[in-house]
């Protein structure tokens, strides 16, 4: 049976001057991210598809050191494209979240919609599956938001704010789903890395 694992990153240093793309993981969630790594629940030489933003490739990192893995790093699998504000306070910051979710195909302050983003890594993840025997295993390494609107179409949820990462698992991120494609199947929701038991 065909298996993804989609791995969000953990908690980030955020540097309101730089580019949000540039933010790496900061000391909590990098520790989060080895612990992870270290109980060994990941398929080994299992290839491992990451966004090209920094806090998800150093995620990836830690990953591919554990389970012995190629990384390979692509923008479709980047977050949702927020460019047009760049870093906003965390109240506004939460309320354009809000907005996104409450409304997916209307794009908030010039961010990316939510059903574009879910179309651009449903597909780029669709792709990558395609290039690996189906009874082998893909990990993701990716983002909050776009994991969540990917775990939505396999689980045949809609896009809605209560199926994000930080009001169903671990709050600072560094959360796990399973899903089955073939099936359109959701094998767990999003659980946090010191939850999550494997496949």
């Amino acid at each position: 049976m065909r298996i993804g694992i989609y791995i969000s990153h953990p908690e980030v240093e955020i540097k309101p001057e730089m580019p949000v793309g540039t933010w790496g993981l900061n000391e909590v969630g990098g520790r989060r991210a080895r612990q992870f790594a270290k109980r060994n629940l990941l398929p080994e030489f299992a290839p491992i598809y990451s966004s090209t933003e920094k806090k998800a490739l150093e995620l990836a990192e830690i990953l591919a050191e554990a389970t012995r893995s190629e990384i390979i790093a692509r923008a479709e699998f980047d977050e949702n494209d927020r460019s047009s504000t760049g870093y906003l306070a965390p109240a506004l910051f939460e309320r354009r979240v809000k907005q996104l979710f409450a409304a997916p195909g209307q794009s908030i302050a010039g961010w990316e919609t939510a059903v574009g983003a879910q179309t651009r890594i449903v597909g780029a993840v669709a792709r990558s599956l395609m290039d690996h025997p189906p009874d082998r295993p893909v990990i993701f390494a990716g983002h909050g938001c776009v994991g969540t609107l990917l775990k939505c179409h396999y689980g045949g949820r809609e896009i809605k704010q209560s199926e994000d990462q930080r009001q169903v698992a671990h709050p600072g991120g560094g959360n796990v789903f399973v899903f089955d494609p073939l099936h359109h199947k959701l094998l767990c929701d999003w659980t946090a890395m010191e939850d999550w038991s494997g496949i």
